[in-house]
C-alpha cells in the first residue's frame, strides 16, 4: 500500500495538480511520505514540511471552544456578546443584496452555536452587491491573501457592517470562525496562540502547529501557489511570507499552519471519540453533536456542501483500517 500511495502522489506532481505534497498512512504510528518539490523547481518535498492548513484550522478551534465549553466557561446557545460587545445591537440586511442602510434590527443575538455552523450571519459574499464592495474596500473580504490586520480591528471593521441574514437563519462561508478565534481568546484573556498551545496542542504532542512559523522552523515552509489559466503563480515563496516568523500584529482571528503528523494525530483524537492517550479531550457527546448535519436546507440561496468541519471525526478508529491525510503547499 506504502508503494501504491507513494505512486499517487508521484503522478499527481506529475500531472501538475500541485509541486508538492505529504500524505500520512496508518493509524496509531503513520508513515508519512512526500513527493515533488517546495516550490517550482526548489529543494524536495520534505515529509516534515509546515504547511498553511487554511480552512482545516476550523476543527482544531472548533474543539478549543467546546473544551471551554466543558470547563464552563461558555455555552452554545448563550449570547458571546459578553465578551465580543462588538457584536451587541446588530442590524440585519432585509435582503442579502440590499443597500447597506435598508436593514431592521436582529431578532435573536450571535450565540457560540451559530459560530461553530457558519449560521452568525457573517461569511463570504460571493454576489456582487454593496456588503461585498463594503467589505472588500474594508479590508476583511476572504481571498488568498492572509488577514491584513489585527484581530481586534477586524473584527470592529466587521461589526460596523450589518449581517446579511438573521442570525441562525442562513450559512455563510468563513468569517464565524475569526470571530470564533478572538472569542476564545478573549475568554481566555490572552492571544489565541498560547491558549491554544497550552490547552489543546501541546496536550497533544502537535508541536509544529501554530498561527505562524517560527524563525528556526521556516525552511520547512513551501511557497504558496494558486491556479489559473495559465497555470500555477506563486503567492508566497518558501521559507517566506506572512506565517514566516511572528506575525506584527495579534492573530487570534486567522489560520493555523502545521504538518501531516500533527493533524494526523489530531484527526486520530477525533476518530478515537475525543480520546488521547488515555485522556478525554473532548466529549463523544460534543464530537457526536458536532460532527451531525447541522444545515438541512438551503440557507439564502446557497447550501453549505460540508455540514461541519468535525466530519474528520468519522474516520475509523479500527487499528485493520488505514487513514491518510493529503496536505500540498498552499493552493488557492
Amino acid at each position: 500500500m506504502t508503494s501504491a500511495l507513494q505512486d499517487l502522489l508521484e503522478r499527481h506532481v506529475a500531472s501538475g495538480t500541485v509541486p508538492g505534497v505529504v500524505a500520512s498512512l496508518g493509524t496509531a504510528e503513520p508513515e508519512i511520505m512526500a513527493a515533488g518539490a517546495m516550490s517550482v523547481g526548489g529543494a524536495p518535498m520534505r515529509a516534515d514540511a509546515i504547511m498553511r492548513i487554511q480552512s482545516m484550522t476550523k476543527a482544531v478551534t472548533t474543539v478549543a471552544a467546546l473544551r471551554l465549553v466543558e470547563a464552563g466557561r461558555l455555552r452554545l446557545d448563550e449570547p458571546v456578546e459578553q465578551w465580543l460587545p462588538e457584536l451587541a445591537d446588530r442590524q440585519v440586511l432585509k435582503s442579502p443584496t440590499a443597500d447597506l442602510a435598508d436593514t431592521s434590527p436582529a431578532v435573536r443575538a450571535i450565540t457560540l452555536r451559530h459560530l461553530l455552523t457558519n449560521t452568525s450571519g457573517y461569511g463570504m459574499v460571493l454576489t456582487e452587491c454593496p456588503l461585498q464592495r463594503a467589505m472588500a474596500d474594508s479590508e476583511i473580504d476572504a481571498g488568498v491573501d492572509p488577514v491584513r490586520v489585527g484581530a481586534d480591528e477586524w473584527l470592529a471593521r466587521l461589526a460596523a457592517l450589518p449581517l446579511a441574514f438573521q442570525p441562525g437563519e442562513g450559512w455563510r462561508y468563513h468569517h464565524s470562525f475569526g470571530i470564533l478565534g478572538i472569542l476564545i481568546a478573549r475568554v481566555a484573556d490572552r492571544p489565541l496562540q498560547d491558549h491554544l498551545a497550552d490547552d489543546l496542542l501541546g496536550p497533544l504532542g502537535l508541536r509544529d502547529t501554530g498561527l505562524w512559523v517560527s524563525a528556526g522552523s521556516v525552511a520547512r515552509l513551501p511557497a504558496s501557489y494558486r491556479h489559473t489559466d495559465s497555470g500555477l503563480v506563486e503567492l508566497e515563496p518558501a521559507a517566506g511570507g506572512f506565517y514566516a516568523g511572528h506575525p506584527p500584529f495579534d492573530v487570534s482571528h486567522a489560520e493555523l499552519v502545521s504538518t501531516v503528523r500533527d493533524y494526523t494525530r489530531f484527526a486520530r483524537m477525533l476518530a478515537d471519540g475525543g480520546r488521547f492517550e488515555g485522556r478525554q479531550i473532548v466529549s463523544e457527546e460534543h464530537l457526536a453533536n458536532k460532527t451531525a448535519s447541522s444545515i438541512s436546507r438551503p440557507s439564502n440561496g446557497i447550501r453549505s456542501p460540508i455540514p461541519h468541519y468535525l466530519t474528520l471525526a468519522k474516520m475509523s478508529a479500527d487499528a485493520d483500517r488505514h487513514a491518510s491525510l493529503f496536505l500540498p503547499p498552499t493552493l488557492c
